[in-house]
C-alpha cells in the first residue's frame, strides 16, 4: 500500500479541511486509523470536525487555523506541526477556491490570491514535505486538481488555469518520486456538492442533472482509495472521465465556444 500505516507520532495534513471534499478526506483517513491535522481559516469549523473525529473514531485530530496562500502562513503551519511533535506522512493539498464570470470583470487581487492559494501553496507544501518523506522512504501526497484543468474554461479563466498546473505538476511529481517509497496522486473531481460553487460566484449546481453532480463523500472515498493504490491520478465517475477525455482531445475551435455558452454571461 502506498499510504503509510498510521503510527502515534504521524499525522495527515489536510488543508482546506473545514468543509466539502477536504473534510470528507479527513474523515476517510481518520476512519482508517490515521491521525489528522486539519488546516483552514475557519477555526470553529475545524474544531467541530476535530472533536467529531476524536469522539467517533478515536484518532488524534489537531487543528491549526492558518492561511496557506502566503509563505509566512505556510511557515507558521509547519512550525506549529513540528512544535506538537508530529511527522507529516500524508499531505493533502485541498485548499483552493474559484471565481465565475468574464476575467476582465473580476477583482484582480482576488484572482492573484487564487493563484497563490491554488498553485503556490501546492508547490510550497510539496517542496517542504516531499524531501522529508523521501528521506524516510515512505509517504503519500494528494493534490486536488479538477477536470476543469484538462481544458481552458471561459468564465473560470484563472481557476481552470490553476488546476491545469496542479494536474500537470502532480503527474510529473509522481514520476519524479518513483522508487522512493513516496507517491503523488492528483484528484480531478467534476461538479461536486460543496460550498465551492456559491463561494466562487457560480451559483448552484441544482440546474444540472443529478447524475453529473457527485457527493463530497464519494469523491473523498475515490481519492483515498487512489492514494492507497499509489495511483498517479484519480478521476471519480465515468461522466468525469468522459469530460477529461473530451477536454484533452476536442478541437479548441469547437470546445471553447461551447464552454463559453455553458456559464451565464457576467
Amino acid at each position: 500500500m502506498a499510504l503509510p500505516p498510521p503510527v502515534p507520532e504521524s499525522t495527515c495534513l489536510v488543508t482546506g479541511a473545514s468543509s466539502g471534499i477536504g473534510a470528507e478526506i479527513a474523515r476517510e483517513l481518520a476512519g482508517r486509523g490515521h491521525g489528522v491535522t486539519l488546516v483552514a481559516r475557519r477555526e470553529e469549523r475545524l474544531r467541530e470536525l476535530g472533536q467529531e473525529l476524536e469522539r467517533n473514531l478515536g484518532v488524534r485530530a489537531e487543528v491549526v487555523a492558518a492561511s496557506v496562500s502566503d509563505r509566512d502562513g505556510r511557515g507558521g503551519l509547519v512550525d506549529a506541526i513540528e512544535g506538537r511533535g508530529l511527522t507529516v506522512e500524508v499531505l493533502v493539498n485541498n485548499a483552493g477556491f474559484g471565481s465565475g464570470g468574464r476575467f476582465q470583470k473580476q477583482d484582480v487581487e482576488r484572482e492573484e490570491e487564487m493563484v497563490r492559494t491554488n498553485v503556490e501553496a501546492v508547490v510550497g507544501l510539496c517542496g517542504t514535505y516531499a524531501p522529508r518523506m523521501v528521506a524516510r522512504g515512505r509517504g503519500a501526497i494528494l493534490n486536488v486538481g479538477s477536470v476543469a484543468g484538462f481544458q481552458p474554461v471561459p468564465r473560470q479563466t484563472t481557476y481552470a488555469a490553476t488546476k491545469a498546473f496542479v494536474n500537470s505538476f502532480t503527474e510529473a511529481l509522481h514520476v519524479d518520486l518513483h522508487g522512493t517509497g513516496v507517491s503523488a496522486t492528483v484528484l480531478c473531481p467534476g461538479f461536486t456538492e460543496t460550498e465551492f460553487a456559491e463561494a466562487g460566484g457560480l451559483g448552484s449546481f441544482d440546474r444540472l442533472p443529478s447524475f453529473l453532480v457527485d457527493s463530497a463523500r464519494e469523491v473523498a472515498q475515490a481519492a483515498v482509495e487512489g492514494m492507497e493504490k499509489g495511483k498517479r491520478s484519480v478521476v471519480p465517475g465515468a461522466h468525469n472521465v468522459a469530460t477529461a477525455i473530451g477536454g484533452r482531445l476536442a478541437p479548441r475551435s469547437l470546445l471553447l465556444p461551447a464552454m463559453g455558452r455553458f456559464y451565464p454571461v457576467r
